[in-house]
């Protein structure tokens, strides 16, 4: 599976390497100058998480870390969207739990 947000969408994404040499012009040299330029990756920090939603039902979500600090999720469910706060699932069946959650 790719390596993408559900929620943000955020992926991986490609930059350079800069490399450099000499002096800045502020510590007294005569300026940085650029030697070289090569491909590289930014990844996004994705975590799989599994997600309780307001109907009781659990979904695994692969989502970035900085939806898990906001602590909201907004999915697109058919043509609406659907926004709730970030209930992780707990692990196994464990039916007092997700009864105590519905009410």
């Amino acid at each position: 599976m790719s390596r993408v947000c559900a929620v943000t969408g955020r992926r991986t994404r490609v930059g350079n390497q800069v490399k450099r040499r000499g002096l800045a012009k502020k510590d007294g040299g005569v300026g940085r100058r650029v030697t070289g330029r090569s491909k590289r990756t930014f990844k996004p920090n994705i975590q799989p998480i599994r997600v309780l939603t307001p109907e009781g039902k659990v979904l695994r979500l692969k989502v970035s870390t900085k939806v898990i600090k906001r602590g909201i999720i907004t999915l697109k469910v058919g043509d609406k969207t659907v926004t709730f706060p970030l209930v992780k699932a707990v692990r196994g069946r464990n039916r007092a739990f997700t009864k105590a959650q519905k009410q």
